[in-house]
């Protein structure tokens, strides 16, 4: 599988206390990320594909990795909508 990148050109971001926010350059959209959203954005390195992901966030929550694949892809495909990553 391809590696899964942010567009850095797309976004601006400032952490807040414990969450990160993040706005789209094109359109002014934020994203307010905590907990498992934040902890994906965070691992989004353009080094890691879908699995390598899955796993990370298994490994960090101590959860299988089934039961974090619902999250992950949902959350992927919004960020793809926004247009904050690719994958390559």
């Amino acid at each position: 599988m391809s590696t899964i990148r942010k567009r850095t050109e797309a976004f601006v971001e400032t952490e807040i206390d414990d969450e990160k926010v993040v706005m789209n350059l094109e359109n002014g959209e934020f994203f307010s990320l905590k907990d498992t959203a934040l902890a994906i954005w965070n691992l989004i390195d353009g080094a890691r594909d879908h699995a390598a992901l899955a796993a990370a966030l298994a490994g960090e929550f101590s959860a299988p990795e089934a039961e974090l694949s619902t999250d992950l892809d949902a959350f992927l495909e919004d960020l793809r909508k926004a247009q904050l990553i690719d994958q390559g």
